[in-house]
C-alpha cells in the first residue's frame, strides 16, 4: 500500500495529502503524519482512503477513548487531543473567512472549551431488528453506511444514558413491535430525561407494561411518536417533571419538548451565552433583535439585561414557547415574539419590525443571506452572529462587509461537539 505525508486538515477532519497528482483525503491521519493509506473511492482528481498505518505521529495524537471509534460513525476525531481539534476549527473558521469571503477578523477570540465527554444531551439513535447480530441494534449508523454500529455503549453521551443502550436493546427485543420501532430520540434535560419512541404499529397490553416497568426501574420518562413530531406525547410516567434547562449566569429556566430544538451541549451552551452577551452589550432603554430565536435561548438573556428583545422565529410552535419561557421568567413585559421566515427576509419586512438597534443571528446551517441582503440605511449598529456553519458565516459576512459597511471586529470558535469536525463559531459586526 502507498505512503504519503499529509499536509493539513479539511472540513471533515480528514488529513489532506498530495501523492501521484491526486489529492488523497485519508481519515483517522493527522497533519505532519508519514502515514500508509487504502483507498476506498477514486476519482480522476481526487481519492477518499483511510489511514492504514501511522508511520510518524503528530504530538497532539490521542488514543480514541471510545472502543467503536472507526466503525460508528458519529465521532471522527477521537485521534486529535482537545487543544488540536480545537487549532484545527479555528482554521476551518479563518480559512473560509479568506477564501469565502476575502476578509479576515481584526481580533480571534479565544476558542470556548468544555467537556470533552458525556456532553451530548440530544440524540438520535437509530433502531433496527437485526436477527444475524442477535436481536436488535440501538445506536448510531456506522461509518460511510445506512447499517447501525453494534454498539452497547456512547462516550460523548451522559454516562446514564451511555448505560441504558444494552438495556434498550434487550427491551425492545421483547417488544411486540421490535421491528416497527426505528428511532429513539433522546432528550436530557435538568430534572428528567426522556426517550421518545418513534412507532410504526399500535403497542399492545404487554408492550405497554414492559415500558412502564423499564421507565420506573431506569428513572426515565417514555414518549410516544406514531406519526410526525407533532404526534409526539408522554407516556409514563406523566407527572414527570418538565424538560428544562437553566442559565444560571441569568437566573432563567427554559422548558422545551424533546423534539423542539436545543443546543446539544448545555456547558458550552452557558458559556457561548456569556460571550455573546459580552459582545452584544444590551443595555435598558435599547431594542434588540433576536432572530431565529428559537425558543428564547438567548432573547432572554437580552431581555434579563434590561434590554427590549424582538423575537423572530420562523415557527409557530417555537414561538408560543418563547413566549412561555418569558412568562415562566416574568419577562414577557421585555419581551415581543412574532412568526415570519427569515430565509424570505425582504427590506420591508425589516421595516414592519420598527428600529432594532442590534441584531443576535443564530440561524441553522443555512445561513442568513437574505436576511443581511435586506439590511437597509439604518439597520442596526452592531450584529453578534452566531453560526453552525461556518462556510454560510462567511458567505453572509462577505455582505455585511463588503455591500452593508460593516468591520468584522472578531471571531472565534465554540466546540459545542467534541470529538466530532463540527464548527460551532461566534462572530461580532459592527457598523462603520
Amino acid at each position: 500500500m502507498p505512503e504519503t505525508i499529509i499536509e493539513s486538515l479539511d472540513h471533515e477532519g480528514r488529513g489532506v495529502a498530495r501523492h501521484e497528482g491526486k489529492t488523497i483525503f485519508i481519515e483517522g491521519a493527522l497533519p505532519q503524519e508519514r502515514v500508509v493509506f487504502s483507498s476506498y473511492r477514486r476519482k480522476p482528481n481526487y481519492e477518499l482512503a483511510t489511514a492504514s498505518r501511522i508511520l510518524t505521529s503528530n504530538a497532539l495524537r490521542a488514543e480514541p477513548r471510545c472502543r467503536h471509534f472507526g466503525i460508528c460513525g458519529g465521532c471522527s476525531m477521537q485521534h486529535l487531543g482537545g487543544p488540536g481539534q480545537a487549532a484545527a476549527k479555528q482554521r476551518v473558521l479563518e480559512d473560509d473567512f479568506w477564501h469565502i469571503g476575502r476578509m479576515r477578523p481584526e481580533v480571534i477570540y479565544p476558542a470556548i472549551h468544555g467537556p470533552a465527554w458525556g456532553y451530548r444531551t440530544r440524540a438520535r439513535l437509530s433502531v433496527r431488528l437485526v436477527p444475524k447480530k442477535g436481536g436488535v441494534l440501538v445506536g448510531f449508523h456506522e461509518k460511510r453506511s445506512s447499517f447501525i454500529a453494534d454498539m452497547d455503549s456512547c462516550e460523548v453521551l451522559p454516562p446514564p444514558v451511555s448505560a441504558l443502550l444494552p438495556l434498550l436493546r434487550k427491551l425492545i427485543g421483547a417488544l411486540s413491535i421490535s421491528d416497527r420501532l426505528p428511532q429513539i430520540e433522546v432528550a436530557v434535560g435538568d430534572g428528567v430525561t426522556v426517550l421518545v419512541l418513534r412507532i410504526l404499529q399500535r403497542l399492545t397490553p404487554g408492550d405497554e407494561s414492559l415500558l412502564r416497568d423499564f421507565a420506573d426501574a431506569q428513572g426515565v420518562q417514555f414518549w410516544l411518536q406514531p406519526g410526525g413530531a407533532e404526534t409526539a406525547q408522554p407516556f409514563h410516567p406523566l407527572e414527570a417533571p418538565p424538560l428544562s434547562y437553566v442559565l444560571p449566569d441569568f437566573g432563567l429556566q427554559l422548558e422545551f419538548r424533546p423534539n423542539e430544538f436545543t443546543q446539544v451541549n448545555h456547558g458550552i451552551n452557558r458559556m457561548l451565552l456569556r460571550r455573546a452577551m459580552h459582545l452584544l452589550q444590551p443595555e435598558p432603554g435599547e431594542r434588540i433583535g433576536d432572530l431565529f430565536c428559537g425558543l428564547g435561548n438567548f432573547t432572554l438573556p437580552i431581555a434579563r439585561s434590561g434590554a427590549f428583545a424582538f423575537g423572530v422565529e420562523g415557527s409557530q410552535a417555537l414561538v408560543c414557547r418563547a413566549e412561555e419561557n418569558a412568562a415562566l421568567n416574568e419577562l414577557s413585559g421585555l419581551t415581543a415574539f412574532v412568526v415570519a421566515n427569515l430565509f424570505d427576509a425582504t427590506p420591508a419586512l425589516l421595516d414592519a419590525w420598527g428600529r432594532l438597534d442590534k441584531w443576535l443571528i443564530d440561524p441553522p446551517r443555512e445561513g442568513a443571506i437574505e436576511l443581511v441582503k435586506a439590511i437597509g440605511e439604518h439597520g442596526p449598529g452592531r450584529i453578534v452572529y452566531v453560526s453552525c456553519n461556518p462556510a454560510t458565516l462567511a458567505r453572509d459576512a462577505a455582505v455585511l462587509v463588503h455591500e452593508k459597511a460593516y468591520r468584522l471586529r472578531g471571531a472565534g470558535i465554540a466546540n459545542m461537539f467534541p470529538q466530532t469536525s463540527h464548527v460551532e463559531s461566534i462572530a461580532l459586526f459592527e457598523r462603520e
